[in-house]
């Protein structure tokens, strides 16, 4: 006699295929826990280094602000200054290195004892490369007539 109901068999198979469900998963986690780990390692190197060309940039407007003699460079930062005639301000211009790819850009207006920060922006200076490989169609064209093989004639894969 036969009895009904879930056999071995079948209770094996599922049990088989729930770790395996769970393994994959779990890989699946463990890779993504290190990307993001990967991630946020260079986030902090990256803001690391923005605090300190920040810090830097404010050591040489310090150094700056003041001085009648004023540096053409200040630890080995290359100053540029112009003479904004409507104010009689000195503007002082300097770029702090934060990264390979990224500069801390500084530009302060000196007036005697003071200053006014007129920008204080970080830069990308790495290439910006515009990838147009991509064979997009743009719509038909006035000598197609609307048949969809010739649309497919002119599609080219390279």
């Amino acid at each position: 006699m036969k009895n009904g109901g879930i056999g071995v068999g079948s209770a094996s198979l599922v049990l088989v295929f729930a770790v395996l469900c769970l393994t994959v998963f779990s890989l699946i986690t463990f890779v993504v826990a290190g990307n993001d780990k990967a991630l946020t390692d260079a986030e902090a190197k990256l803001v690391a280094g923005y605090y300190e060309a920040d810090a830097f940039a404010e050591n040489i407007v310090a150094e700056i602000v003041g001085d009648d003699d004023i540096p053409d460079s200040v630890g080995g930062i290359d100053i540029t200054y112009e003479q904004d005639f409507s104010t009689g301000e000195k503007i002082a211009s300097f770029v702090c290195p934060i990264s390979s790819r990224k500069e801390l850009y500084v530009s302060v207006a000196l007036s005697g004892e003071s200053y006014d920060i007129l920008s204080w922006r970080m830069f990308d200076i790495g290439q910006w490369a515009v990838d147009d490989k991509l064979n997009v169609w743009q719509g038909p064209d006035e000598s197609e007539t609307g048949d969809p093989t010739d649309v497919l004639s002119k599609l080219k894969v390279d």
